[in-house]
């Protein structure tokens, strides 16, 4: 997986993800959502107006740390693309990654793990401290990008993981252990903060 995502300038950073990162799901509430755009995909410069505006809605939503580190939504246990592809339901989990100074995430990424193809992106992205999800997926008639805030604090967010700890949707022993296990460690830092 490391050097697809090298070529397109992402550095792996592993066994560094924080323990407060919540698993990602889409049970997020629309308020949360704020900044994003749309780019169809008869636009000629599309991977280059995506890359772009994935930059800048990086920055200003403060997706990025001071060495440009984040998480990234990733297959774990696979090693290429073409069978994180095979194999639909495989859970994906954050990993660490840097961006490095030349990098493609639309291009040379979507051919990758980021996508289905070059301009055909679909990831997710988090900063280390939880404050907020990039969203980029595709549609009908172009691709997306969104930003999500807080979503580690968000009600539908943590009411789907508790879905998925009581459900073994994902038949993902490991998966529901870290849904678990992040579950368990919230309510823990509610009662050491005196919050409900």
């Amino acid at each position: 997986m490391y050097k697809p995502l090298l070529r397109a300038g992402l550095e792996v950073i592993p066994d560094a993800v924080p323990a407060s990162a919540p698993p990602h799901v889409l049970g997020y509430e629309p308020e949360r959502i704020f900044g994003g755009f749309r780019v169809d995909y008869r636009d000629r410069r599309l991977v280059e107006r995506l890359n772009e505006g994935w930059y800048d809605l990086a920055v200003s939503a403060g997706l990025f740390d001071e060495n440009r580190e984040f998480l990234l939504n990733l297959p774990r246990g696979t090693w290429t693309a073409a069978v994180d592809r095979r194999l639909l339901h495989r859970v994906h989990v954050w990993h660490r990654v840097r961006l490095l100074d030349r990098w493609d995430l639309v291009g040379a990424g979507a051919a990758s793990f980021l996508g289905v193809r070059a301009g055909h992106p679909g990831f997710a992205a988090m900063a280390l401290d939880n404050s907020v999800w990039i969203l980029t997926d595709t549609y009908e008639s172009g691709v997306g990008l969104y930003a999500v805030r807080d979503p580690a604090g968000s009600p539908g967010v943590v009411r789907d993981l508790e879905w998925l700890a009581r459900e073994n949707v994902y038949k993902d022993p490991e998966f529901r252990r870290d849904v678990t296990v992040w579950l368990e460690s919230r309510q823990q830092r509610q009662v050491l903060s005196g919050g409900s």
